[in-house]
């Protein structure tokens, strides 16, 4: 045994080291399995999945082998909630454990950092939606005479969703660089030093893959520095990826465009040019688009799989398109003879620049592999995106091409490691280097680890869609006794999702959970129709229960609904909550212990038919000879009703319920499959025994395998 698997080994210990800066530790066989097989590919190097149960403790077993091997450290997560938890809580913890000297630093995109330059010129211009966002710039600028890093989300009160936002931040598009007056006392400039001289860095998988697709976010010689990536959430990485490795283009990056070019005008050029006519004229350009669209649903994905977007007419699009494309033409010959007198004139060149680089990509037919769709809400954004991101992060992580798509085929199984972690890859070391290898002989080892990474023993739903078909292999179970711990209820009264009356049956029997437990629950809607009509009758419900509050998603950020969930538990807060919610809530929201016991589900999460990365996903699987419904349908409801039962069972010592509204669980064959992909719950069939055991539970006189 090496000595960095002795020494993991010995720190996993029920007297080592984290047991003795954590009164809450405990030896976990799955944990210590992790860190081994973690510091195992840390010396080989190559690439390793790891499926780590809730309750596995899969933080502190890639942090440990990690920081032990003294090699330079990447970790990036899906969300920037965990990244500071990461930076703020675990990290410190471990290398204080450890009494390690190193140096960590945290990294996210240009948006989340304070842009002075910006914040100066938002007050030197005043043009401000309303008196709300003159007075959180105030706040702003007091905040930025204290603040050592920019961080904005240091700033209690600031909403991610505030028209302030774009206003004293910077994009790619109009940050000056070098040029920027402010530019030594730039906070994403000093972050990126920050990162460069760490031993420890902590980022996001946007900023990754910004990276892989611009090559302008410093992590282009932040990388290949580092012997070590760790990517945590990792169930999230080909969605992340899918999105930035595409192109786009819409109408508010025309709006925005028109905003800069006057503003810069005016401001720079007064009397140069005419600013203010062709800022409107693309502002029109901007509204043309918008009038196409007038009449589709706000919040919806159009498909485009001819020429133009499906039911537009052709000859309107492609007048729209060029009309919009001679504008920037125009536009752009008219500062081109600015540029030098100016850098904001030479960003706005560029910006043309990439538009009409852009326009041209929209105008040719789309290349296979790809798929097309508008996206269309307050104004329209063209979209085009690989099926996956196997073709461009498979050749970077393995250095060979992936070997299948998003298919649920793979032609060579990955292998699995076992309690001794002896398994190796067939690949060469050679192929695991990858791009942008350090000088160093070892080559660089590629960690990735969710709770969730699929519904079978090769998590190929994970792995084939990322190019990692060679990958190594780990799946560790969960420690808690979910036999002994929770229970899972299917109404076999309840209506199909299809029937107009499902969504009442299911806030009728929510409304009932919430009662029988005083509040603790937390209802998971598939849509955001079914999310308003669930939540306005569970209202009407509890309208006589003042002291339980029906929490809406939209009524406030993810963190703060999570904040007031959580506060139930405190004696002095006398009510108690049920939230209802979808999309990201059914992963991410963590609340521990008594607050939360019921989790209900309104229907199996399968993936919007009509979506046009779905259609596009399920005509390659048939051109392939493979039924879509078994190879993505089922894999992606499989996965995605395993992140919703997750939020229910945080600790050892949590108990609650699993109710999902959908009978096709249990009378379906393909139900069973879906059964197979959830925790070993015990079962209780009948309502009325059901709420009798959760009235029994809030006062702990019964357990919920005694329900």
């Amino acid at each position: 045994m090496s000595e960095l698997l002795q020494a993991v080994e010995r720190i996993f210990t029920h007297d080592g080291p984290l047991a003795q800066v954590d009164a809450h530790f405990r030896v976990r066989e799955g944990q210590t399995q992790m860190a081994q097989a973690v510091a195992q590919t840390v010396e080989q190097g190559g690439a390793l999945v790891v499926e780590a149960g809730t309750g596995v403790g899969k933080t502190f077993a890639y942090l440990v082998p990690a920081l032990l091997s003294g090699e330079r450290v990447v970790i990036s997560t899906a969300t920037k909630t965990l990244q500071d938890q990461l930076f703020g809580r675990d990290l410190p913890a471990v290398i204080r454990a450890l009494k390690l000297p190193a140096r960590m630093a945290l990294l996210k995109g240009r948006a989340n950092y304070l842009c002075l330059y910006r914040m100066a010129l938002a007050r030197q211009e005043g043009l401000f939606p309303d008196r709300y966002v003159v007075t959180l710039l105030a706040k702003v600028e007091k905040w930025s005479q204290r603040t050592m890093t920019g961080d904005l989300s240091e700033l209690d009160g600031l909403d991610e969703r505030s028209a302030l936002l774009p206003m004293i931040t910077s994009t790619r598009e109009n940050c000056l660089g070098s040029e920027c007056p402010d530019f030594k006392k730039c906070y994403v400039s000093q972050a990126r030093k920050e990162a460069l001289a760490s031993d420890v860095v902590v980022i996001n998988h946007h900023l990754f893959f910004a990276d892989m697709s611009m090559k302008e976010s410093g992590m282009a010689e932040l990388l290949p520095n580092a012997r070590v990536v760790i990517f945590d959430e990792a169930h999230q990485l080909n969605e992340i990826g899918v999105n930035f490795l595409g192109q786009q283009m819409g109408t508010s990056q025309l709006l925005d465009l028109a905003k800069d070019v006057l503003a810069t005008g005016e401001n720079t050029a007064k009397g140069m040019g005419e600013w203010r006519e062709m800022a409107s004229k693309l502002e029109l350009c901007a509204k043309d688009w918008r009038g196409l669209f007038a009449k589709s649903e706000r919040l919806s994905k159009l498909a485009w799989t001819q020429t133009a977007p499906d039911g537009v007419n052709e000859e309107l699009w492609r007048d729209v398109l060029q009309g919009t494309q001679a504008m920037l033409e125009e536009m752009g010959q008219a500062i081109e003879p600015m540029t030098p007198t100016a850098p904001e004139w030479l960003r706005l060149q560029e910006r043309l620049v990439q538009l009409l680089e852009i326009m041209v990509v929209f105008q040719k037919p789309l290349d296979s592999g790809f798929v097309r769709w508008l996206d269309v809400g307050a104004g329209v954004r063209l979209v085009q995106a690989p099926l996956d991101i196997a073709q461009q992060l498979g050749p970077c992580i393995m250095g060979t091409p992936p070997l299948v798509g998003h298919d649920g085929d793979a032609s060579e199984t990955p292998p699995a490691l076992d309690a001794n972690n002896t398994a190796r890859s067939p690949s060469t070391q050679e192929e695991f280097q990858g791009a942008g290898e350090p000088s160093s002989s070892h080559p660089k080892s590629w960690i990735f680890t969710s709770a969730t990474l699929g519904h079978e023993p090769t998590l190929s739903w994970f792995t084939q869609p990322c190019g990692l078909s060679l990958a190594r292999v780990l799946q560790v179970q969960s420690p808690f006794n979910y036999a002994k711990q929770s229970v899972l209820f299917v109404p076999k009264e309840i209506v199909l999702p299809s029937d107009p009356k499902h969504s009442e049956m299911v806030s009728d029997l929510s409304a009932k959970v919430v009662l029988a437990l005083q509040g603790r629950t937390l209802v998971l809607t598939t849509t955001l129709r079914a999310l308003k009509e669930i939540s306005d009758r569970l209202k009407t419900h509890l309208q006589e229960h003042p002291h339980i509050e029906v929490l809406t998603q939209g009524e406030g950020s993810k963190k703060e609904l999570m904040q007031r969930f959580r506060s139930a538990e405190d004696l002095a807060v006398k009510r108690s909550f049920v939230l209802v919610a979808t999309a990201t809530f059914w992963e991410g929201f963590d609340v521990p212990g008594d607050a939360l016991q019921a989790v209900v589900i309104d229907k199996l999460p399968f993936p919007p038919p009509n979506d046009p990365m779905v259609v596009a996903r399920s005509k390659k699987l048939e051109e392939s000879g493979k039924s879509p419904f078994n190879y993505y349908f089922l894999p992606e409801a499989g996965v995605a009703l395993k992140q919703g039962a997750g939020r229910l069972i945080r600790r050892e010592s949590d108990k609650g319920v699993l109710v999902v509204c959908d009978k096709r669980l249990v009378e379906t064959g393909y139900g069973k499959r879906l059964i197979q992909a959830l925790p070993p719950m015990a079962r209780v069939s009948q309502e009325s025994v059901l709420l009798e055991g959760l009235k029994r539970l809030t006062t702990g006189a019964t357990k919920p395998e005694e329900l």
